[in-house]
Formats: structure tokens, C-alpha cells, sequence
């Protein structure tokens, strides 16, 4: 009977260990003991995340997450990949989290949480200047869209009937509008200006907006309650201060950090 209790305390321990784990409370601890919070980001998608002309990686997101990392009172280390890899490598414990305009959606609900939103940017439907055909989204049926496969921006585009054309970055994204092998793209308002500012010479024209704002958001692995909440801190924390609004207008040229502007 004893042997049998004995075996039933061990049990129950790491039956309480398991659970401890599973609801995250470790990450954050584990974070500050370490000192280092491990960010992915593409590096090639300005303006959120890119290499300036000294080979500096730069960018609204990349401050952002240099942010939280000060708020948290740890050091940020990036770990830079194409968007197809970034929850990947957050899957497998290579980083913390992923900061790079970020979006809800269903499926990665299933797997992650998301933090309070920081940004509300609308979407755009770009053409080339000479594009008559395309005037708003539901001209899209049929059409070619040069599109991130994994992004929310291509699953909308998929959604308007357009047929996907796999692209990586805004710059290819350019070259297969230019070529005819793509009729129109859609992204981020800020994308496109940001782009459209470092390069007029491009002819194309933005033919319509989406009603609706898109929200970034930094997911955590599911459960990793304290960690959610101590970013949410911090994105709290960024606006009341009036930083992430100066980290917007640095980058973007607007304030994209309130619903209402």
C-alpha cells in the first residue's frame, strides 16, 4: 500500500508539472533568465522589417520589438527568414515570437494567441498605371495577383477569385507587374507607400482601398498566458508614452497605431 501511495504522490507531481508547462508559464521566466527574447522577421519587407544601407536591420516592426524587449528588461536577438519559415522556427522553440505585421486568422488561432493589436492599416489593390481593366476588387475574378502564398493579403486576393502568383517581397512584386506576368497585388497601405516614396519612377496606381483595417499582432504559442500578457503590457505601455505613434510616423509617415485617424 505504501509502494502503491508512493507511486500515486510521484504521479500526481509530474501530472501537475505537465499541466504547468501546458498552460505556458515558463516562457517569460525563462526569457528573463536568459536575458535574450528571440524575434523572427523577414528583413527584406520594408518598412516593417529591412536592411538599411549600412546592412543595419531597420524597420517599424523591428523597433517595435526592440521595444518590447526594453519593456521586458531583456536584450532582442533577431532571427531572420522568409515568411513561410517564421512560424516554422516559432513552432520548433527557435524564436519566442514572431514580429512582422502579423494578422489574425482562423488557423493560426488553432496553435497560437495573439496580443492587443498595435497597428490598423488598410488594405490596397494596386495595378499598373495603364490597367483599365481593374478599378476595385471585384474586377480580381480571373485575374493574376502577385501574392505571398501564407499571407492574409493573398488569401484575400484568393477569396475575389484571383489566381495567385508566388512573390517574396514588394520589389518582385514590381517586376512581375511590369512584365505582365502578374494584373494587380494587394498589400498593405504602408507597404506600397513606403515602396512608392523610395521608387516614383514605378507606373503604377493604387485603384482602391479595403473598408476594413488590418490589425498587426504578436502571436505566442497557445497558452503562454504570463508571456501574452507582459507584451501586452508593453504594447500598452508604447502607445500611452506616445512612442509606437513616433515609431509609426518615423516609418510610415502616418500614425497607424489608432483605429480612428
Amino acid at each position: 500500500m505504501k509502494k502503491i501511495i508512493s507511486i500515486l504522490l510521484v504521479l500526481s507531481i509530474i501530472l501537475v508539472g505537465c499541466g504547468s508547462n501546458e498552460e505556458g508559464t515558463d516562457q517569460l521566466e525563462a526569457i528573463r533568465e536568459a536575458g535574450v527574447m528571440v524575434v523572427g522577421t523577414e528583413g527584406t519587407y520594408s518598412p516593417n522589417s529591412y536592411h538599411d544601407d549600412n546592412g543595419d536591420l531597420v524597420g517599424f516592426d523591428v523597433e517595435v520589438a526592440k521595444a518590447i524587449g526594453e519593456y521586458l528588461g531583456v536584450e532582442v536577438e533577431f532571427f531572420e527568414a522568409e515568411w513561410d519559415s517564421l512560424f516554422a522556427a516559432m513552432d520548433s522553440g527557435r524564436v519566442d515570437t514572431v514580429i512582422n505585421e502579423v494578422e489574425y486568422s482562423e488557423d493560426r488561432a488553432l496553435k497560437y494567441d495573439f496580443s492587443d493589436p498595435y497597428t490598423y492599416v488598410r488594405g490596397a489593390l494596386l495595378v499598373r498605371s495603364d490597367n483599365s481593366d481593374i478599378s476595385g476588387f471585384d474586377d480580381l475574378d480571373g485575374k493574376r495577383c502577385a501574392q505571398n502564398l501564407t499571407s492574409s493579403w493573398g488569401t484575400l486576393a484568393q477569396s475575389e477569385g484571383c489566381e495567385l502568383v508566388s512573390v517574396d517581397s514588394v520589389y518582385q512584386t514590381m517586376e512581375l507587374l511590369a512584365s505582365g506576368r502578374a494584373d494587380a497585388t494587394l498589400n498593405a497601405e504602408t507597404a506600397f507607400g513606403d515602396y512608392l516614396k523610395n521608387h516614383p519612377e514605378e507606373e503604377v496606381k493604387i485603384v482602391a482601398y479595403t473598408d476594413d483595417f488590418a490589425s498587426s499582432l504578436v502571436p505566442v504559442r497557445k497558452g503562454e498566458e504570463n508571456f501574452l500578457n507582459a507584451i501586452n503590457e508593453a504594447l500598452n505601455s508604447l502607445k500611452e508614452s506616445g512612442r509606437l505613434a513616433e515609431i509609426s510616423n518615423k516609418y510610415f509617415g502616418i500614425d497607424v497605431t489608432e483605429s480612428e485617424r
